[in-house]
């Protein structure tokens, strides 16, 4: 009999985020009201991304997410081979890629207190928002906070792995000077770096929402905890 009922609960989650809004009796009840099962799939969804680019090489190994440096510096190649082979710029773009990965390691709080703000419209939202409501709503409303938060992490980070000392190398040859709107700063770094990590880290908590989406039952066990 218990198991009947665990799997009625599985199914009820699983009609309740393929249903739309417009059809569906359950999205009024008092216990979605507060939003818990909204947030627990989201910050499964957050907590799933973070774990995978935190892990080392993670995101480097991605290219859709790989951080690069600043502006035209994305594309001159031949002046980093030549900067690489002097030993001022060596393995600077994986140090970038670390360093955006350390902070993801230390990201889940920030994230999670961004989710656990939202309100019963939030909520709504996510449900019916397509397979990445969620993220697309996060992202909206709080991406700006996230990416104030998150810098501060980013930055203690390029210091650990010398990416600084490495742009600053950079910032010294002439050849730079004919590429042009190229910010070698330590803040220019850093924001680009930022950006960067929080765009890899979206589309990462994207497709965990969606790949929920399709499989509910997958992890509804998990989910359910503590909402019936």
């Amino acid at each position: 009999m218990r198991n009947m009922t665990k799997k009625l609960k599985l199914t009820a989650v699983a009609t309740f985020l393929a249903v739309p809004l417009s059809v569906s009796p359950i999205l009024s009840a008092p216990a979605y009201a507060q939003n818990t099962g909204v947030k627990s799939l989201l910050g499964n969804a957050s907590d799933g991304a973070l774990d995978k680019l935190s892990k080392p090489g993670a995101f480097y190994a991605d290219k859709a997410v790989r951080v690069l440096l600043p502006g035209p510096l994305k594309n001159a190649t031949k002046i980093l081979r030549f900067t690489s082979k002097a030993g001022l710029t060596k393995d600077i773009t994986r140090n970038l890629n670390d360093a955006a990965g350390k902070a993801a390691l230390e990201a889940k709080p920030i994230f999670r207190s961004a989710i656990d703000n939202m309100t019963l419209t939030d909520g709504v939202g996510v449900v019916t928002g397509g397979g990445t409501g969620g993220t697309d709503y996060l992202r909206k409303t709080s991406g700006e906070e996230l990416a104030v938060k998150i810098r501060p992490l980013v930055e203690k980070a390029l210091g650990e792995v010398g990416a600084y000392k490495q742009v600053e190398s950079l910032g010294s040859l002439s050849a730079l000077s004919s590429l042009g709107g190229i910010d070698l700063s330590r803040d220019g770094l850093t924001d680009s770096v930022t950006e960067q990590a929080l765009d890899g880290i979206f589309s990462y908590i994207g497709a965990e929402e969606t790949n929920f989406r399709k499989n509910p039952l997958k992890k509804g066990k998990k989910l359910l905890k503590g909402i019936f």
